[in-house]
């Protein structure tokens, strides 16, 4: 509707007017100049009245009249105060100080737009963040986002700040090249090549031990060892009569080895099993009850000598280890290949074994122990106690400990509800006070979040990270960070290139 537009004019008065005509004519141009206004000023009413009444507001622009309207300072609330660990869990990823300048650096904290560092060993030491118990890490991600890329980047950014890189285990073989890279080297262990590891050699004896208890120390050591073989093979726990017999093996055979000045070996054991005579000879008064205790042994362990696996564990070490090695990875990507993890499980058994006696040095430094693909060994009792003991004593061996899984309910896999693997499991993620949740599939949020006990907020974030982005707990403190790649390492700890095409 056009708006109205009107005016008044000055009056002209003649000169020969009487002053009561003059102050009339001023009082009619008055009361023309305050028409003119009105007309000119829009009435509220009159441009209402073409709307719905329901959409006329209650109260004009500047509030409720009166005084029941809440204006004029009469409303006086207190003060609410907080402290920042408060804070902090109401509202996630506000103002958060970050972990510091100390450490590797990892990439971008992306809601305080700063870089973000990372190191277990200084967090743990310093104390500065309370409930920072241990420097052992659970890493979880779907295939694709970048676990990868992150747990090899930790590794060689971890050289820098003087420490060293173990990988027990590569099923997949790409840490080779990674090592090779940073003057490291690579034990592959397969049928047909060359490479021999002796599970059973003695590590070298710290000086603050004596030649006693050092000795009652890789005794248990190679007990513990030889009974998770034999129950990974049977897939059973051992009787007490089963470990009778190992005990008796165990010592014939190093009594022998330190008559003849050699090392034990497997095949030796596995031999001893099968001679119910000697283990009969050994244990003295229950004489003639050994046989059909040891029978399942010998057969067990006569896989590591005879079967698939010979030729790998079954001979004297030919690579001696370097402690001094900024990287060591044993390959494995040729056993286990047909879908049977067994062969795999074993030859990892034996693998730590080996490598323990560098992790048992006090003066070897402070070191990075990475389980990639933590999740196939995850239904194995026997490796899960030996991850459970390298979890415990990290503070004390001087090792931050990597587990690398595709989904936390992975950690489920490893048995029912109170059983002996599941109970290990959950051990392992309890005793991890960094936690590194990568993008997770919608139908394993609420195991995350369980587990983890992750909140709304943060549960809703792990469903909508993109790639190389994770949410980073640590001691109960959340980032979300960017990972952040240099392009040389981009083209080192490339995993998909043989998904692209050659140009």
């Amino acid at each position: 509707m056009p708006r109205t537009r009107a005016s008044a004019s000055p009056l002209f008065v003649p000169r020969k007017t009487s002053r009561a005509q003059q102050r009339t004519a001023r009082a009619e141009f008055a009361e023309a100049s305050r028409q003119a206004r009105l007309a000119e000023t829009p009435s509220e009413h009159g441009e209402q009245d073409d709307f719905d009444l329901e959409l006329r507001a209650t109260y004009p622009p500047s509030g409720r009249p009166g005084p029941d309207s809440g204006r004029g300072g009469k409303l006086h609330l207190p003060k609410h105060r907080m402290t920042t660990a408060t804070a902090s869990g109401a509202y996630p990823f506000l103002a958060e100080g970050g972990l510091g300048a100390d450490g590797i650096f990892v990439g971008r904290d992306v809601h305080a737009e700063a870089a973000f560092c990372y190191d277990p060993f200084s967090l743990y030491s310093s104390g500065r963040i309370e409930g920072f118990t241990n420097p052992n890490v659970v890493l979880a991600g779907i295939i694709g986002m970048g676990k990868s890329a992150l747990a090899k980047s930790l590794a060689s950014r971890a050289i820098a700040h003087g420490y060293r890189t173990y990988i027990p285990c590569d099923p997949k073989g790409e840490w080779t090249a990674v090592a090779q890279a940073l003057s490291g080297y690579t034990i592959a262990l397969g049928p047909g090549l060359p490479g021999r590891l002796n599970p059973l050699d003695a590590p070298a004896r710290p000086t603050s031990v004596s030649a006693d208890d050092w000795a009652s120390e890789v005794r248990k050591r190679r007990l513990l060892l030889l009974a998770g073989l034999a129950r990974t093979v049977l897939k059973r726990d051992l009787y007490p009569m089963e470990h009778t017999a190992l005990d008796l093996a165990l010592d014939l055979v190093v009594t022998d080895a330190e008559v003849r000045g050699s090392v034990p070996l497997l095949g030796e054991i596995a031999q001893a099993l099968g001679s119910p005579e000697r283990l009969d000879a050994a244990l003295g008064d229950q004489a003639g009850r050994m046989g059909p205790a040891s029978e399942d042994l010998a057969h067990a362990l006569r896989r590591l000598v005879h079967g698939d696996l010979s030729g790998m564990f079954d001979a004297p070490s030919t690579v001696a280890f370097d402690p001094t090695a900024p990287m060591l990875s044993i390959d494995l990507s040729r056993l286990g290949g047909a879908g049977d993890d067994t062969a795999l499980v074993l030859a990892m058994t034996c693998a730590s074994a080996w490598m323990e006696s560098a992790l048992s040095d006090p003066h070897g430094g402070r070191r990075w122990v990475i389980y990639d693909e933590a999740w196939r060994v995850m239904r194995h009792v026997g490796l899960l106690e030996r991850m459970q003991s390298q979890w415990k004593l990290s503070r004390g061996l001087g090792i931050a400990n990597l587990m690398v899984i595709h989904r936390l309910s992975d950690l489920l896999s490893a048995g029912n509800a109170g059983s002996r693997g599941r109970v290990l499991a959950e051990g392992l993620l309890a005793d991890c006070s960094t936690r590194i949740i990568y993008r997770q599939e919608p139908d394993q949020l609420a195991a995350a979040a369980s587990l983890l006990g992750l909140t709304g907020v943060e549960t809703q974030a792990v469903a909508a990270l993109t790639k190389g982005r994770g949410l980073w707990k640590v001691a109960g403190r959340s980032f979300i960070t960017q990972h952040i790649l240099h392009p040389a390492e981009r083209s080192l700890f490339d995993t998909d290139a043989r998904m692209v095409l050659a140009a």
